[in-house]
């Protein structure tokens, strides 16, 4: 994967937070999508049509794959796009700052490089396969978590029922951020010690960040213990587990019973 890849997706990221931050909290026109998918607005719109043009024009031959568009991955394609324009759309319409870009280039099924923005916050993670992930430029770890501390995990109390734990539900401080992406770079700045998702999990929801996290030093994989594979038909995961090396093997014996 060449260099410029990471740089190329962190300069469209932050172009596309500079698009995105032209609508916050100026009342966007907003739409329901089918099937309760949730909103879109005319901000998502905007940055996806931002991100198409630069990353597009600047890698003809990759493939896209965005959660604002049609599937239009190339089955002969190595290298392909994947976008979430604005991750966290309800807490952009909220106003709230806890939004972001997520932008990866996966190849092969396994994502090479990464970028999760936080227009609102001034905050870009980053890394590329075979280097450190980053915040604004500086080197970030995950948690080295350890018994008997209580892990910091962020999850959704629907995540913590106790018919998905034959092992037990865990003892744990839960909270909760509205941008899955972010959700990962906490993990991988050490600011949580896992986040986890039981529910089918989106491509363009967690490529970009599961590689940060990943590069951090976080075992990343689905709920099963399974590593993920991207450019799946359909793009989804079985969920997410994301977390502390000794943690992560603690939640999965509890999933698994």
């Amino acid at each position: 994967m060449p260099e410029s890849d990471l740089r190329l997706l962190i300069e469209a990221a932050q172009a596309a937070g500079a698009e995105a931050m032209r609508f916050w909290r100026k009342s966007p026109q907003v739409w329901e999508k089918p099937d309760g998918a949730g909103p879109v607005s005319e901000a998502d719109l905007a940055v996806n049509r931002l991100l198409a043009e630069r990353l597009r024009s600047a890698r003809p031959g990759y493939g896209w794959l965005s959660e604002e568009d049609a599937d239009t991955r190339l089955p002969d394609t190595e290298h392909l796009f994947v976008i979430d324009p604005i991750d966290g759309t309800r807490a952009f319409l909220a106003g709230e700052e806890l939004f972001a870009v997520s932008l990866a280039v996966v190849r092969r099924g396994v994502p090479v490089a990464g970028v999760v923005h936080l227009p609102a916050r001034a905050r870009t993670y980053a890394a590329q396969a075979d280097g450190p992930a980053t915040l604004n430029g500086q080197a970030i770890r995950a948690s080295q978590w350890a018994a008997p501390e209580l892990p910091k995990i962020l999850t959704s109390g629907f995540n913590l029922r106790p018919e998905s734990w034959p092992g037990g539900v865990p003892d744990l401080r839960r909270s909760f951020r509205p941008s899955m992406a972010y959700r990962l770079c906490l993990v991988a700045e050490g600011a949580m010690d896992a986040t986890l998702t039981l529910r089918p999990s989106w491509e363009w929801d967690i490529a970009a960040g599961a590689l940060i996290a990943e590069r951090a030093g976080a075992v990343v994989t689905d709920r099963q213990g399974a590593p993920i594979t991207f450019d799946t038909s359909p793009p989804l995961s079985d969920g997410i587990l994301a977390a502390a090396p000794r943690l992560h093997a603690d939640l999965l014996a509890r999933l698994r019973g």
